[in-house]
């Protein structure tokens, strides 16, 4: 077995673990220190919004000599407004320009083609209304809460309210990262990033349904017994299923970082950028969430029933009780050990009665009393038979 293997079936016995829930405080505070940098960084600096929600258009120009860099200078410059540019595979180029209706994009067409050396009708233009876009972001407004309500009415049916209350909490919390994210590094918002958030919510609600179904079967009849809190039962749920999360997470996060890295970075395929960073900074956040957020709040829930307070009372009291009982048996054990082996702290052992004196030998002389020698008795005669000898002379 891996050492990975073995970590885990050692995680899963409860030989081993982190107290996720007993340092919740600290995880708390580093989530809300990242919600907060999130927030701030969205208020300041806002996102960057696709043509696609805002109207603009998309100018896609045959094969080229110029560079991203100029034809950005170029494509602002003539337009008077922020545009994006990306290199295609053939040598082109995709010029996005926001705020453009039809009139002042024929024009942007025109100047762009003189000044590239490319012929205007090889250039192909699209153009998107402002209206359409709105409409795509009420419509994945409307999703996004559709999602949350069915999410939290499941998981209610299927294990409780507490557990719906800390799975919705959770997932907030990782749209709020992602988006946080989105805005610092200044990404393009496009429908394909509205994809990932929807992707990476479902992603972050498998895990966080995973500890929940393990929690379940765990705290079952948690009340009639006085060996464990629910607190702890909630830690070592965390912890039996801490190598899986972790496992499902690595493999599902390999191949989204191939797509952000090295096709959007090395290979130049900017259009996967959108929907690759919402799913690499959704993936870490969902996996984050279940393991230091999500828990943790069901086990701060439960805690407060007085049904639940009783129990750790009880558990508090068995585990005293036991302490105090294994203290007095460690100091008996002490005890004993110096009344029969033990010697004496003066370093000798004390002398017999009359060893001062001496007693009369069986020569008239004084000896030192000694211990005296066992007397050896006889065999019993019905041990071994008739025939056996009883030790006496004939």
């Amino acid at each position: 077995m891996s050492r990975l293997g073995s970590l885990g079936a050692r995680l899963y016995r409860g030989e081993v673990g982190y107290d996720f829930v007993g340092k919740r405080m600290f995880w708390y505070g580093v989530s809300i220190l990242i919600t907060i940098t999130a927030i701030v960084g969205l208020g300041v600096r806002g996102l960057n919004m696709g043509i696609e929600f805002e109207g603009g258009a998309v100018l896609t120009t045959p094969k080229t000599s110029a560079s991203v860099a100029h034809t950005t200078e170029l494509a602002e410059k003539t337009s008077g407004h922020t545009a994006i540019v990306q290199q295609l595979g053939n040598g082109g180029m995709r010029i996005q320009i926001a705020g453009l209706d039809t009139a002042k994009s024929t024009q942007v067409k025109e100047e762009i083609s003189g000044e590239l050396k490319v012929d205007p009708n090889k250039i192909d233009t699209q153009l998107v209304g402002p209206s359409w876009g709105e409409q795509i972001a009420n419509k994945a407004w409307l999703g996004l809460g559709i999602f949350m309500v069915l999410v939290v009415i499941y998981l209610a049916i299927a294990f409780e309210w507490r557990m719906a209350l800390s799975a919705l909490i959770a997932l907030i919390h990782d749209i709020t990262i992602t988006v946080g994210v989105y805005s610092l590094v200044g990404f393009e918002v496009t429908p394909g990033t509205v994809i990932g958030l929807l992707t990476i919510l479902g992603y972050s609600l498998y895990d966080t349904v995973v500890v929940f179904d393990g929690l379940r079967e765990g705290s079952r009849n948690v009340t009639k017994q006085t060996r464990y809190t629910y607190s702890e039962i909630a830690n070592r749920s965390i912890n039996s299923t801490l190598v899986r999360s972790i496992n499902t997470t690595v493999v599902a996060l390999l191949p989204v970082a191939g797509l952000l890295f090295i096709g959007g970075g090395l290979l130049g395929g900017g259009m996967l950028n959108d929907i690759a960073l919402s799913l690499f900074v959704g993936l870490a956040a969902g996996a984050y969430s279940s393991i230091f957020i999500a828990t943790p709040l069901v086990a701060d829930f439960k805690e407060r029933e007085p049904q639940m307070k009783a129990l750790a009372k009880r558990v508090r009291a068995k585990r005293l009780k036991a302490e105090e009982r294994g203290g007095a048996e460690a100091q008996e054990d002490a005890e004993e050990h110096d009344h029969e082996g033990g010697a004496p702290q003066d370093g000798g052992d004390p002398a017999p009665q009359g060893a001062a004196a001496g007693v009369v030998g069986p020569r008239g002389g004084r000896e030192t009393p000694g211990p005296r020698p066992q007397r050896r008795q006889p065999a019993s005669r019905g041990r071994g038979g008739r025939n056996r000898p009883s030790g006496k002379r004939r």
